[in-house]
């Protein structure tokens, strides 16, 4: 089926992990594609892996974000969709979290995806209809633990900022959030397996499926949030995440 078919979907973060992961799948089910990003190389390797297109990206930029969101609307005609994507990790304590790795990190999780909301918003809104997918954290639910303060801090801020900006922008405009646990991105591969290359027992066991996710897994979440099976959904913060939040 073409589940988004006539839908055009902008996705930050769109070259590497879930972005990509998303990107590859909305193209499957017929979404025009925009993928936004940093790298404008690997950007482009992804757009012309899946006939998508591809637009250089710094969300946390104010000037990037407008230009990159104009042009990509300009380019698919139109726009009715956005998965904000794009984030960074820090996984240092309070202790060991400069001021400036905390400011970059909020800068880029958090103020990134208010940037590309308030941007796109307009466009949408003109569409008459459509979604917005924000990618938040498990652990801004439930942090597992000490350490990753910034992270932490900016994901629990997305969650909230969703919240609020699916009451301003409704009826026309559904906006929702993601949490993962887990997933196997470049971003995390460090993080979720030990030195010898195997998957930590450690983490497996904070979740009752006893693993961790793949980015597959989160962009068929994020794809229920941005088709039609979901149309009386808004404002939520939809664990994706083995069991964590509750095991």
């Amino acid at each position: 089926m073409a589940r988004l078919a006539g839908r055009r979907i902008i996705i930050t973060g769109g070259a590497s992990g879930i972005g990509r992961a998303t990107a590859r799948l909305f193209r499957a089910e017929g979404a025009q594609v925009a993928v936004l990003d940093r790298s404008d190389n690997a950007a482009k390797a992804v757009a012309d892996e899946i006939g998508a297109i591809a637009v250089t990206c710094d969300v946390a930029d104010p000037a990037s974000v407008s230009a990159a969101v104009a042009k990509a609307a300009e380019a698919m005609g139109g726009l009715d969709g956005v998965v904000n994507a794009a984030g960074i990790l820090s996984e240092a304590g309070i202790a060991d979290t400069t001021a400036e790795v905390f400011a970059r990190t909020l800068a880029v999780n958090l103020t990134g995806t208010f940037l590309v909301i308030q941007a796109a918003a307009p466009f949408i809104q003109a569409a008459g209809k459509g979604t917005i997918v924000n990618i938040a954290s498990g652990v801004g639910l439930m942090p597992t633990g000490p350490g990753s303060v910034a992270y932490v801090a900016s994901k629990g801020g997305v969650v909230a900022l969703t919240k609020s900006v699916s009451m301003e922008l409704a009826p026309k405009i559904r906006v929702n959030s993601v949490c993962p646990g887990a997933v196997e991105t470049a971003m995390t591969s460090a993080y979720i397996r030990d030195a010898s290359g195997e998957p930590s027992a450690a983490i497996a066991k904070r979740y009752a499926l006893g693993r961790h996710g793949q980015p597959e897994e989160l962009a068929a979440a994020i794809l229920f949030l941005t088709s039609d099976e979901s149309s009386f959904m808004t404002g939520i913060a939809l664990p994706v995440d083995g069991g964590r939040t509750f095991h």
